[in-house]
């Protein structure tokens, strides 16, 4: 993913984040807390994303796609799953949830392959 493309998204998870955080601060209901916790986790990706993707621009010999890729899966099947679950309930599959979880910290763990790789550590 070009530097460019993966700040567009950081850029939009960000501005969703927000947007399910203020959502959930003014009628989420019994929901308040889990998606509180999918808007964190949101959040943190999306800055983490925005710093890949300076990364990226300052290296454009390294490759940070797969990073990149599992922080945008863990977003949408982590905080997606969490956020769906709220609106629509139990109807949505809840292994979505750790799925995207375990893409998160895939994640890291590919940033730190990527760092290691490049002798940065």
């Amino acid at each position: 993913m070009k530097p460019k493309t993966c700040l567009l998204v950081a850029a939009l998870a960000g501005a969703t984040a927000v947007l399910a955080g203020a959502i959930a601060a003014h009628g989420g209901g019994g929901q308040a807390g889990p998606v509180q916790t999918a808007v964190r986790y949101h959040m943190y990706h999306a800055l983490a994303l925005l710093g890949v993707a300076a990364l990226a621009a300052r290296e454009p010999e390294t490759s940070y796609a797969l990073p990149i890729g599992l922080f945008i899966a863990g977003i949408v099947l982590f905080s997606g799953g969490i956020y769906l679950r709220a609106l629509l309930g139990p109807a949505v599959p809840g292994a979505l949830v750790p799925v995207g979880g375990t893409a998160f910290i895939a994640g890291w763990l590919a940033l730190a392959w990527c760092a290691w790789r490049k002798g940065a550590a």
